[in-house]
């Protein structure tokens, strides 16, 4: 398997797992609690209330009045008789009763007039709720726990007799939030109770000549919420004790739903709902919700989940294969775009009441994309790290600088085919040198010239490409595009001539000895890039404009520079030559290969 078919398996191999890990966090249910927080936000934007909804409170107000809970069943009779007292007959379309009256008081008086007061007008609801208890079931390989009705309470015989009855059981999801309803208790020896807001939408529809809009499609008996006001949105602050003063006319009521239920800190009837998870909403607020919804008839479901992980699946896959090697202002766009068009999605088909994980495709693209924007900077880290390692100590920093930028396509082996300016220095009289004096002073005085060389190429730009014994090759124009590389590689011949004036003065004061260079420059066309092996690795160039620079400067006499006549020409009058015609042949060059000597170079 070759290098690039290799990178393309393990990025394969890579999208693969982490999109697995995603659907299997996401398939799991631990996001469950944080995906309800931001899709509740989403999608629970409320709406306009139905008016024909209206709240009684059993307040504050009622309870200084009346007095503490609980009430007589005088109390609620009266008012149910005052709702019910207009002289034209306009009466409520249903009256709910959002609280329980289970079994007989110890007032019968009280508990008979409540009944003639439900039956007059045949138009209550009154409550009856389920106790559950949780139990293990085992089947076969398989265990699971059912919540079992273990306790049933409904209005006593008499009182159940005269009104219709509807279940008020809610029930949390597990992040403790009241997401959905639960359309019908199976009651043993019952049957299906449906719920309380069920039976009075029904109710009101019957008693108005509305059509009855078909129940909402449920799962084990369970549908979406959707919610058209947090807690306060239908409540007027009218109270059970504007009832009983009759500071309310009877007609106001006429035609509508009227909702009778604690309203009041400390009842123990306030639930944290979708809508708003911050303020809890009483029951009887709760129950006006389902009843608009009812009237709505817009129950959204849930996207299945096989689909949706499908769905997730696909999106980090993709996103994992789109931000490699990608620069972060493109991952930036395409993780904008992708993350908004979901939410966009999720809008629409929420309209067309389908129900997605909002969090699923933004929490999973964002982490793979900061995984990939800090991986990515890992790799190019290194990539710099190995340019550098490779060009560092022999190429001048804005070079450096431009390779950088190209990465890893700097190092790789192989060569172009480019022209270049190619320089070769050696020193005169070094193998004379280096017989008369000690190891230590020769080293020290070929480290010196080797300093100025070095020098003398990086100040004028040129790349470093090695050092032979005392012989010194640097190249302009690779390894990128330079502007008048000629130029460049002259005057780093005459910066050394010059240095080496300097140098050789100090060494013939401290050591007896001086030294002269020799320097051949040429321009032409050469295989430039980097030769050997994977780890171990040289810049170089190769070809015949290499070998006739190197001639030039084996030809040259200390303290000299010689030119081929393609640098000349292209100096032109910035320079100051002499030609030498051909009384120096070069070894593989015809006759009429002209060599000059640059005497002076003009600088800018």
């Amino acid at each position: 398997m070759n290098g690039k078919l290799r990178k393309s398996f393990v990025t394969l191999a890579v999208a693969l797992a982490v999109s697995v890990v995603a659907c299997v966090i996401a398939g799991t249910g631990l996001l469950y609690v944080p995906d309800g927080v931001v899709s509740d936000a989403l999608y629970q934007r409320g709406g306009i209330v139905n008016t024909d909804i209206v709240v009684v409170g059993m307040d504050q107000r009622a309870l200084d009045e009346i007095g503490p809970m609980p009430w007589s069943r005088h109390i609620m009779a009266e008012a149910i008789e005052y709702l019910n007292s207009d002289p034209d007959g306009r009466i409520p379309a249903a009256i709910g009763v959002d609280t329980l009256y289970v079994g007989e008081s110890a007032d019968p008086d009280a508990d008979a007039h409540l009944v003639s007061a439900a039956a007059s007008k045949g138009n209550v609801v009154v409550a009856a709720v389920a106790t559950y208890d949780r139990e293990l079931v085992v089947e076969g390989d398989d265990f699971y726990m059912s919540d079992n009705i273990v306790g049933w309470d409904e209005p006593f015989d008499e009182l159940y007799a005269v009104t219709r009855i509807g279940h008020i059981n809610a029930m949390e999801d597990q992040d403790a939030i009241l997401r959905h309803a639960l359309l019908y208790e199976s009651v043993p020896g019952s049957g299906d109770v449906y719920s309380f807001a069920r039976v009075i939408y029904e109710m009101y529809c019957e008693n108005t000549g509305q059509a009855t809009k078909e129940n909402p499609a449920t799962d084990g008996g369970f549908y979406y919420i959707p919610y058209t006001a947090a807690g306060g949105g239908y409540y007027d602050n009218i109270s059970v004790a504007d009832l009983l003063d009759g500071t309310i006319d009877p007609a106001f009521f006429a035609g509508k739903v009227v909702l009778i239920g604690p309203y009041a800190v400390g009842m123990q009837d306030s639930y944290p709902t979708s809508i708003d998870h911050a303020a809890p909403m009483y029951g009887v607020e709760f129950q006006a919700n389902l009843i608009d919804a009812f009237e709505r008839g817009f129950f959204p479901q849930s996207v299945s989940e096989e689909l949706q992980l499908i769905i997730l699946f696909a999106a980090v896959f993709a996103s994992c294969l789109f931000y490699r090697n990608r620069k972060v202002r493109w991952s930036v766009i395409y993780t904008i775009a992708l993350i908004g068009g979901w939410i966009l999605i999720c809008m629409l088909a929420y309209r067309a009441g389908h129900i997605l994980h909002v969090l699923w495709i933004p929490l999973f693209v964002l982490c793979v994309f900061v995984g990939s924007v800090a991986l990515n900077y890992v790799r190019a880290q290194r990539e710099k790290k190995k340019v550098t390692n490779t060009f560092g100590h022999y190429i001048d920093p804005a070079i450096m600088k431009q390779l950088l930028d190209q990465g890893s396509s700097a190092l790789k082996l192989g060569g172009q085919l480019k022209d270049v300016a190619a320089l070769f220095v050696d020193v005169r009289g070094f193998t004379t040198m280096s017989e008369a004096l000690d190891p230590e002073t020769v080293i020290e005085i070929i480290n010196r010239y080797l300093t100025l060389t070095t020098d003398c190429i990086m100040r004028n730009h040129g790349t470093l490409d090695k050092f032979v014994g005392d012989c010194t090759m640097a190249l302009w124009n690779a390894p990128v595009e330079q502007e008048d590389p000629v130029y460049l590689a002259c005057c780093a011949a005459m910066d050394m001539v010059e240095g080496s004036v300097a140098l050789g003065k100090e060494l013939q004061e401290r050591f007896g000895r001086t030294v002269d260079f020799g320097i051949g420059v040429h321009w032409g066309p050469a295989v430039i890039g980097n030769v050997g092996a994977p780890k171990r690795m040289d810049y170089t160039a190769i070809g015949d404009t290499i070998n006739t620079a190197a001639r030039l400067e084996a030809n040259a006499p200390g303290g000299q520079v010689l030119i081929s006549r393609v640098v000349a020409d292209i100096l032109g009058d910035r320079a100051v030559c002499t030609s030498l015609g051909d009384s120096i042949r070069l070894k593989g060059k015809a006759e009429g290969f002209e060599i000059l000597r640059l005497e002076k170079l003009i600088r800018d």
